[in-house]
């Protein structure tokens, strides 16, 4: 299918922002941001999480929250505080937070179909 990178503006509320390319990783679940990006927005962590590595190793990193803007989408999402060789990754929980999937086809984020459950008759 080939790699899907798109540029979005990341930012602290309150604080200022930074234009970052990611690359969109439809398999994981949170967004990953470089030191040299949270660093300067001035991200604190707000807990530690474990995840596993391909290889099978277990990592620890912290996670902070994170607003992200794109195409006049707005929205905060969970991040990973990635160290200084981690990749700039977007992940589904953000995704789904601004309302897009990957359309891996035309390789492009697209508007997510939204459901929403109502009970009839009472």
């Amino acid at each position: 299918m080939g790699l899907v990178t798109i540029r979005m503006e990341v930012r602290r509320d309150g604080g200022p922002s930074h234009e970052v390319e990611f690359l969109v990783d439809s398999g994981a679940t949170l967004s990953v941001l470089p030191w040299t990006v949270w660093r300067p927005l001035g991200l604190q962590p707000k807990r530690v999480m474990r995840f596993a590595l391909a290889d099978g190793r277990t990592i620890r990193r912290r996670i902070s929250e994170c607003r992200f803007s794109y195409q006049g989408l707005d929205a905060m999402s969970l991040v990973v505080l990635g160290q200084r060789k981690d990749a700039a990754l977007l992940g589904t929980l953000t995704l789904e937070s601004l309302g897009l999937v990957l359309n891996p086809f035309e390789r492009r984020l697209t508007p997510m179909r939204m459901l929403l459950a109502m009970s009839v008759g009472v």
